[in-house]
Protein backbone atom coordinates (compact mmCIF):
# COMPACT_ATOMS: atom_id res chain seq x y z
CA UNK A 1 0.00 0.00 0.00
CA UNK A 2 1.03 3.62 -0.29
CA UNK A 3 3.33 4.66 2.55
CA UNK A 4 1.04 6.40 5.07
CA UNK A 5 3.79 8.95 5.69
CA UNK A 6 3.41 10.16 2.09
CA UNK A 7 -0.37 10.50 2.15
CA UNK A 8 -2.12 13.85 2.48
CA UNK A 9 -3.01 15.06 5.99
CA UNK A 10 -6.29 13.80 7.38
CA UNK A 11 -8.27 17.02 6.98
CA UNK A 12 -11.37 18.28 5.20
CA UNK A 13 -9.12 19.94 2.62
CA UNK A 14 -7.64 16.55 1.75
CA UNK A 15 -11.14 15.08 1.37
CA UNK A 16 -11.91 17.89 -1.08
CA UNK A 17 -8.72 17.06 -3.02
CA UNK A 18 -9.66 13.36 -3.02
CA UNK A 19 -13.04 14.22 -4.50
CA UNK A 20 -11.39 16.11 -7.36
CA UNK A 21 -9.13 13.12 -8.01
CA UNK A 22 -11.85 10.46 -8.17
CA UNK A 23 -14.68 12.50 -9.65
CA UNK A 24 -14.18 11.06 -13.18
CA UNK A 25 -14.64 7.52 -11.83
CA UNK A 26 -17.59 7.73 -9.44
CA UNK A 27 -21.27 8.66 -9.46
CA UNK A 28 -22.63 11.62 -7.54
CA UNK A 29 -25.32 9.57 -5.86
CA UNK A 30 -28.79 11.02 -5.21
CA UNK A 31 -30.12 12.29 -1.90
CA UNK A 32 -33.69 11.20 -1.14
CA UNK A 33 -36.24 12.26 1.44
CA UNK A 34 -39.31 10.47 2.77
CA UNK A 35 -42.16 12.12 4.63
CA UNK A 36 -43.45 8.86 6.10
CA UNK A 37 -40.11 8.02 7.70
CA UNK A 38 -39.83 11.60 8.99
CA UNK A 39 -43.20 11.19 10.67
CA UNK A 40 -42.28 7.84 12.17
CA UNK A 41 -39.02 9.22 13.57
CA UNK A 42 -40.84 12.28 14.94
CA UNK A 43 -43.49 10.26 16.82
CA UNK A 44 -42.85 8.97 20.35
CA UNK A 45 -42.70 5.20 20.61
CA UNK A 46 -45.51 3.57 22.56
CA UNK A 47 -45.00 1.61 25.79
CA UNK A 48 -45.90 -1.52 23.83
CA UNK A 49 -43.14 -0.81 21.31
CA UNK A 50 -40.62 -0.31 24.11
CA UNK A 51 -41.61 -3.47 25.95
CA UNK A 52 -38.81 -6.02 25.94
CA UNK A 53 -36.17 -3.40 25.14
CA UNK A 54 -33.65 -1.80 27.48
CA UNK A 55 -35.91 1.26 27.58
CA UNK A 56 -39.13 -0.45 28.65
CA UNK A 57 -39.08 1.34 32.03
CA UNK A 58 -38.79 4.76 30.40
CA UNK A 59 -41.32 7.15 31.92
CA UNK A 60 -41.58 9.37 28.84
CA UNK A 61 -40.49 8.13 25.41
CA UNK A 62 -38.37 10.53 23.40
CA UNK A 63 -40.17 12.94 21.08
CA UNK A 64 -37.58 14.30 18.62
CA UNK A 65 -38.31 16.14 15.39
CA UNK A 66 -36.27 14.55 12.60
CA UNK A 67 -36.14 15.26 8.88
CA UNK A 68 -34.11 12.64 7.02
CA UNK A 69 -31.78 13.16 4.06
CA UNK A 70 -30.71 9.79 2.68
CA UNK A 71 -27.39 9.71 0.81
CA UNK A 72 -27.94 6.74 -1.50
CA UNK A 73 -24.58 5.08 -1.96
CA UNK A 74 -26.51 1.97 -2.93
CA UNK A 75 -26.62 3.70 -6.34
CA UNK A 76 -22.83 4.11 -6.40
CA UNK A 77 -20.70 2.08 -8.79
CA UNK A 78 -20.49 -1.56 -7.58
CA UNK A 79 -23.51 -0.70 -5.41
CA UNK A 80 -21.65 0.74 -2.42
CA UNK A 81 -19.59 3.67 -1.13
CA UNK A 82 -16.47 1.48 -1.22
CA UNK A 83 -15.85 2.55 -4.83
CA UNK A 84 -14.79 5.96 -3.54
CA UNK A 85 -11.98 4.70 -1.32
CA UNK A 86 -10.78 2.08 -3.79
CA UNK A 87 -10.48 4.49 -6.70
CA UNK A 88 -8.73 7.04 -4.52
CA UNK A 89 -6.25 4.45 -3.24
CA UNK A 90 -5.47 3.26 -6.77
CA UNK A 91 -5.08 6.82 -8.06
CA UNK A 92 -2.69 7.61 -5.21
CA UNK A 93 -0.68 4.43 -5.92
CA UNK A 94 -0.45 5.45 -9.57
CA UNK A 95 1.00 8.78 -8.46
CA UNK A 96 3.58 7.23 -6.13
CA UNK A 97 4.36 3.88 -7.77
CA UNK A 98 3.61 4.43 -11.44
CA UNK A 99 1.02 2.55 -13.45
CA UNK A 100 3.46 0.13 -15.09
CA UNK A 101 4.82 -0.99 -11.75
CA UNK A 102 1.34 -1.70 -10.48
CA UNK A 103 0.53 -3.71 -13.59
CA UNK A 104 3.37 -6.11 -12.82
CA UNK A 105 2.37 -7.19 -9.33
CA UNK A 106 -1.17 -5.94 -9.08
CA UNK A 107 -3.12 -4.98 -5.98
CA UNK A 108 -4.52 -7.14 -3.19
CA UNK A 109 -7.06 -6.77 -0.40
CA UNK A 110 -9.25 -8.77 1.96
CA UNK A 111 -12.96 -8.06 2.01
CA UNK A 112 -16.35 -9.69 2.54
CA UNK A 113 -17.58 -8.21 -0.70
CA UNK A 114 -18.08 -4.48 -1.28
CA UNK A 115 -14.44 -3.40 -1.07
CA UNK A 116 -13.54 -6.54 -3.03
CA UNK A 117 -15.78 -5.43 -5.89
CA UNK A 118 -14.63 -1.82 -5.64
CA UNK A 119 -10.92 -2.62 -5.86
CA UNK A 120 -11.54 -5.15 -8.63
CA UNK A 121 -13.33 -2.49 -10.68
CA UNK A 122 -10.69 0.18 -10.06
CA UNK A 123 -7.95 -2.29 -10.99
CA UNK A 124 -9.74 -3.46 -14.14
CA UNK A 125 -10.20 0.08 -15.40
CA UNK A 126 -6.45 0.61 -15.09
CA UNK A 127 -5.35 -2.77 -16.45
CA UNK A 128 -4.02 -3.84 -13.06
CA UNK A 129 -4.35 -7.43 -11.73
CA UNK A 130 -6.54 -7.67 -8.63
CA UNK A 131 -6.06 -10.38 -5.98
CA UNK A 132 -8.94 -10.60 -3.51
CA UNK A 133 -9.06 -12.57 -0.26
CA UNK A 134 -12.70 -13.26 0.67
CA UNK A 135 -14.15 -15.09 3.70
CA UNK A 136 -15.92 -18.29 2.75
CA UNK A 137 -19.12 -16.90 4.32
CA UNK A 138 -19.23 -13.91 1.96
CA UNK A 139 -22.62 -13.48 0.25
CA UNK A 140 -22.64 -15.37 -3.08
CA UNK A 141 -23.72 -12.31 -5.13
CA UNK A 142 -20.69 -10.39 -3.86
CA UNK A 143 -18.37 -13.28 -4.73
CA UNK A 144 -19.91 -13.56 -8.20
CA UNK A 145 -19.65 -9.82 -8.84
CA UNK A 146 -16.02 -9.77 -7.76
CA UNK A 147 -15.23 -12.57 -10.20
CA UNK A 148 -17.10 -10.72 -12.94
CA UNK A 149 -14.75 -7.76 -12.51
CA UNK A 150 -11.86 -10.10 -13.34
CA UNK A 151 -10.35 -10.56 -9.88
CA UNK A 152 -8.36 -13.58 -8.71
CA UNK A 153 -10.14 -14.80 -5.55
CA UNK A 154 -8.60 -16.70 -2.63
CA UNK A 155 -10.88 -17.78 0.22
CA UNK A 156 -10.14 -17.49 3.93
CA UNK A 157 -11.75 -17.74 7.36
CA UNK A 158 -14.12 -15.03 8.53
CA UNK A 159 -12.09 -13.24 11.23
CA UNK A 160 -9.80 -10.33 10.45
CA UNK A 161 -6.80 -12.36 11.69
CA UNK A 162 -7.55 -15.17 9.24
CA UNK A 163 -8.13 -12.75 6.35
CA UNK A 164 -4.88 -10.89 6.99
CA UNK A 165 -2.82 -14.11 7.21
CA UNK A 166 -4.01 -15.27 3.78
CA UNK A 167 -3.46 -11.78 2.36
CA UNK A 168 0.18 -11.88 3.46
CA UNK A 169 0.59 -15.20 1.63
CA UNK A 170 -0.81 -13.68 -1.57
CA UNK A 171 1.55 -10.71 -1.29
CA UNK A 172 4.54 -13.07 -0.91
CA UNK A 173 3.46 -15.03 -3.99
CA UNK A 174 2.57 -12.12 -6.29
CA UNK A 175 4.28 -8.96 -5.06
CA UNK A 176 0.91 -7.21 -5.12
CA UNK A 177 0.45 -3.89 -3.32
CA UNK A 178 -1.99 -3.98 -0.42
CA UNK A 179 -5.07 -1.77 -0.58
CA UNK A 180 -6.72 -2.22 2.85
CA UNK A 181 -10.51 -2.17 3.09
CA UNK A 182 -10.62 0.68 5.62
CA UNK A 183 -7.49 1.17 7.74
CA UNK A 184 -5.48 3.54 5.55
CA UNK A 185 -5.53 7.34 5.04
CA UNK A 186 -6.13 7.10 1.28
CA UNK A 187 -9.19 4.91 1.83
CA UNK A 188 -10.56 7.20 4.55
CA UNK A 189 -10.16 10.32 2.42
CA UNK A 190 -11.93 8.68 -0.49
CA UNK A 191 -14.85 7.53 1.63
CA UNK A 192 -15.29 11.02 3.06
CA UNK A 193 -16.26 12.36 -0.35
CA UNK A 194 -19.81 11.03 0.08
CA UNK A 195 -20.36 13.42 2.99
CA UNK A 196 -19.01 16.34 0.95
CA UNK A 197 -21.63 15.69 -1.70
CA UNK A 198 -24.34 15.27 0.92
CA UNK A 199 -23.54 18.64 2.49
CA UNK A 200 -23.75 20.42 -0.82
CA UNK A 201 -26.85 18.57 -2.03
CA UNK A 202 -28.83 19.30 1.15
CA UNK A 203 -27.80 22.96 1.13
CA UNK A 204 -28.83 23.27 -2.52
CA UNK A 205 -32.20 21.60 -1.89
CA UNK A 206 -33.00 23.83 1.06
CA UNK A 207 -31.94 26.91 -0.88
CA UNK A 208 -34.07 25.97 -3.88
CA UNK A 209 -37.10 25.47 -1.65
CA UNK A 210 -36.58 28.88 -0.06
CA UNK A 211 -35.84 27.35 3.35
CA UNK A 212 -33.22 29.67 4.80
CA UNK A 213 -33.62 28.93 8.51
CA UNK A 214 -32.51 25.28 8.32
CA UNK A 215 -29.32 23.40 7.59
CA UNK A 216 -27.89 19.90 7.84
CA UNK A 217 -27.39 19.43 11.58
CA UNK A 218 -25.86 15.98 11.71
CA UNK A 219 -24.90 12.85 9.76
CA UNK A 220 -25.16 9.30 11.06
CA UNK A 221 -23.04 6.66 9.35
CA UNK A 222 -22.74 2.90 9.78
CA UNK A 223 -19.44 1.77 11.27
CA UNK A 224 -17.60 -1.47 10.63
CA UNK A 225 -13.90 -0.88 10.11
CA UNK A 226 -14.58 2.84 10.39
CA UNK A 227 -13.40 4.11 7.00
CA UNK A 228 -16.74 5.67 6.07
CA UNK A 229 -17.43 7.07 9.53
CA UNK A 230 -13.96 8.60 9.96
CA UNK A 231 -14.03 9.98 6.41
CA UNK A 232 -17.43 11.52 7.10
CA UNK A 233 -16.04 13.08 10.28
CA UNK A 234 -13.14 14.62 8.35
CA UNK A 235 -15.53 16.00 5.73
CA UNK A 236 -17.51 17.70 8.51
CA UNK A 237 -14.47 19.12 10.32
CA UNK A 238 -12.88 22.54 9.88
CA UNK A 239 -15.99 23.92 8.20
CA UNK A 240 -15.62 27.44 6.85
CA UNK A 241 -18.45 29.85 7.79
CA UNK A 242 -18.07 31.40 4.34
CA UNK A 243 -18.83 28.12 2.56
CA UNK A 244 -22.52 28.27 1.52
CA UNK A 245 -22.75 24.47 1.43
CA UNK A 246 -21.81 24.23 5.12
CA UNK A 247 -23.47 27.12 6.99
CA UNK A 248 -22.69 25.68 10.42
CA UNK A 249 -21.09 22.80 12.31
CA UNK A 250 -22.29 19.33 11.38
CA UNK A 251 -22.20 16.67 14.07
CA UNK A 252 -21.25 13.12 13.11
CA UNK A 253 -22.46 9.94 14.80
CA UNK A 254 -21.63 6.27 14.31
CA UNK A 255 -24.12 3.39 14.20
CA UNK A 256 -23.42 -0.30 14.77
CA UNK A 257 -25.27 -3.58 15.30
CA UNK A 258 -25.16 -4.78 18.91
CA UNK A 259 -25.44 -8.48 18.07
CA UNK A 260 -22.67 -10.69 19.43
CA UNK A 261 -20.22 -7.85 20.11
CA UNK A 262 -20.42 -6.19 16.69
CA UNK A 263 -20.66 -2.82 18.48
CA UNK A 264 -16.93 -2.83 19.17
CA UNK A 265 -16.61 0.78 18.04
CA UNK A 266 -19.23 1.97 20.52
CA UNK A 267 -17.77 -0.06 23.39
CA UNK A 268 -14.27 1.14 22.62
CA UNK A 269 -15.40 4.74 22.23
CA UNK A 270 -16.92 4.84 25.71
CA UNK A 271 -14.23 2.77 27.42
CA UNK A 272 -11.34 4.66 25.82
CA UNK A 273 -9.67 1.51 24.45
CA UNK A 274 -9.90 0.30 20.84
CA UNK A 275 -11.20 -3.26 20.55
CA UNK A 276 -9.09 -5.08 17.97
CA UNK A 277 -10.99 -8.33 17.48
CA UNK A 278 -14.63 -9.01 16.61
CA UNK A 279 -16.39 -12.26 15.79
CA UNK A 280 -20.03 -11.68 14.98
CA UNK A 281 -22.55 -13.04 12.52
CA UNK A 282 -24.84 -10.01 12.60
CA UNK A 283 -27.17 -9.71 9.60
CA UNK A 284 -25.33 -6.43 8.88
CA UNK A 285 -22.49 -8.42 7.31
CA UNK A 286 -20.58 -5.36 6.13
CA UNK A 287 -20.11 -4.26 9.76
CA UNK A 288 -18.51 -7.39 11.17
CA UNK A 289 -14.97 -6.00 11.22
CA UNK A 290 -13.19 -4.27 14.13
CA UNK A 291 -12.53 -0.53 14.10
CA UNK A 292 -9.18 0.22 12.45
CA UNK A 293 -6.31 2.19 13.99
CA UNK A 294 -6.48 5.16 11.60
CA UNK A 295 -10.27 5.50 11.91
CA UNK A 296 -9.91 5.23 15.70
CA UNK A 297 -7.47 8.13 15.73
CA UNK A 298 -10.09 10.31 14.00
CA UNK A 299 -13.21 9.00 15.69
CA UNK A 300 -11.94 8.82 19.26
CA UNK A 301 -8.54 10.43 19.71
CA UNK A 302 -9.41 13.59 17.76
CA UNK A 303 -13.01 13.48 19.01
CA UNK A 304 -14.41 14.22 15.55
CA UNK A 305 -17.32 11.83 16.13
CA UNK A 306 -19.86 13.08 18.68
CA UNK A 307 -21.20 9.70 19.74
CA UNK A 308 -21.64 6.01 18.91
CA UNK A 309 -24.93 4.11 19.10
CA UNK A 310 -26.10 0.55 18.47
CA UNK A 311 -29.28 -1.38 17.67
CA UNK A 312 -30.34 -5.01 17.70
CA UNK A 313 -31.08 -7.35 14.83
CA UNK A 314 -34.85 -6.87 15.04
CA UNK A 315 -34.51 -3.09 14.78
CA UNK A 316 -32.27 -3.48 11.73
CA UNK A 317 -34.84 -5.76 10.12
CA UNK A 318 -37.64 -3.30 10.86
CA UNK A 319 -35.68 -0.43 9.33
CA UNK A 320 -34.83 -2.55 6.29
CA UNK A 321 -38.47 -3.41 5.75
CA UNK A 322 -39.47 0.26 6.02
CA UNK A 323 -36.95 1.30 3.38
CA UNK A 324 -38.14 -1.41 0.99
CA UNK A 325 -41.83 -0.75 1.55
CA UNK A 326 -41.86 3.04 1.93
CA UNK A 327 -38.91 4.21 -0.19
CA UNK A 328 -38.87 1.43 -2.79
CA UNK A 329 -35.07 1.27 -2.94
CA UNK A 330 -32.77 -1.74 -2.58
CA UNK A 331 -30.37 -1.56 0.35
CA UNK A 332 -28.45 -4.12 2.36
CA UNK A 333 -28.87 -4.57 6.14
CA UNK A 334 -25.63 -2.72 6.92
CA UNK A 335 -26.96 0.36 5.14
CA UNK A 336 -29.95 0.89 7.43
CA UNK A 337 -28.25 0.66 10.82
CA UNK A 338 -28.07 4.46 11.08
CA UNK A 339 -31.76 4.76 10.25
CA UNK A 340 -32.54 2.06 12.82
CA UNK A 341 -30.71 4.07 15.49
CA UNK A 342 -32.73 7.19 14.65
CA UNK A 343 -35.99 5.26 14.77
CA UNK A 344 -35.46 2.91 17.70
CA UNK A 345 -32.54 3.92 19.95
CA UNK A 346 -34.10 5.98 22.74
CA UNK A 347 -30.75 7.33 23.88
CA UNK A 348 -30.08 8.81 20.44
CA UNK A 349 -33.65 10.02 20.06
CA UNK A 350 -33.57 11.75 23.45
CA UNK A 351 -30.34 13.48 22.50
CA UNK A 352 -31.89 14.77 19.26
CA UNK A 353 -34.95 15.99 21.16
CA UNK A 354 -32.75 17.79 23.68
CA UNK A 355 -30.35 19.33 21.16
CA UNK A 356 -32.84 20.00 18.37
CA UNK A 357 -35.64 21.46 20.45
CA UNK A 358 -38.89 22.40 18.75
CA UNK A 359 -37.20 23.01 15.40
CA UNK A 360 -35.64 19.55 15.33
CA UNK A 361 -32.81 18.29 13.19
CA UNK A 362 -32.11 17.76 9.53
CA UNK A 363 -30.29 14.43 9.76
CA UNK A 364 -28.18 12.94 6.99
CA UNK A 365 -28.26 9.13 6.83
CA UNK A 366 -25.72 7.33 4.69
CA UNK A 367 -27.17 4.31 2.91
CA UNK A 368 -23.81 2.60 2.52
CA UNK A 369 -24.73 -0.02 -0.08
CA UNK A 370 -27.29 -2.19 -1.80
CA UNK A 371 -25.49 -5.47 -2.49
CA UNK A 372 -27.92 -7.92 -1.00
CA UNK A 373 -28.75 -11.52 -1.89
CA UNK A 374 -32.45 -11.85 -2.73
CA UNK A 375 -32.61 -15.34 -1.28
CA UNK A 376 -31.13 -14.01 1.96
CA UNK A 377 -33.82 -11.34 2.09
CA UNK A 378 -36.46 -14.02 1.67
CA UNK A 379 -34.98 -16.02 4.54
CA UNK A 380 -34.65 -12.90 6.68
CA UNK A 381 -38.26 -11.83 6.39
CA UNK A 382 -39.57 -15.38 6.14
CA UNK A 383 -38.57 -15.89 9.75
CA UNK A 384 -41.08 -13.30 10.95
Amino acid sequence: MADPSTTPPLTRASVLAAHSLIKPYIHETPVLTNTTLDQLASTPRTPEELQGTEWEATERPANPKIRFWFKCENFQRIGAFKARGAFHAVERLKQTEGLEGLRKGGVVTHSSGNHAQALSLAARENGIPAHIVMPTISPPPKIAATKDYGANITFSGSTSTEREAVTREVIEQTGARLVPPYDHPDIILGQGTAALELQRQVAASLSTSGTTNRRLNAIISPCGGGGLLSGTALACSDLSPSDPSTPGPILVFGAEPSFSGADDGRRGYYSGTRIESVKSLTIADGLRTPLGAYPWSIIYERKLVAGMYSVGEEEIKKALRLVYERMKVVVEPSAVVGLAVALFNEEFRSMVEREGGEEGWDLGVVFSGGNVELAALGRLFGEE
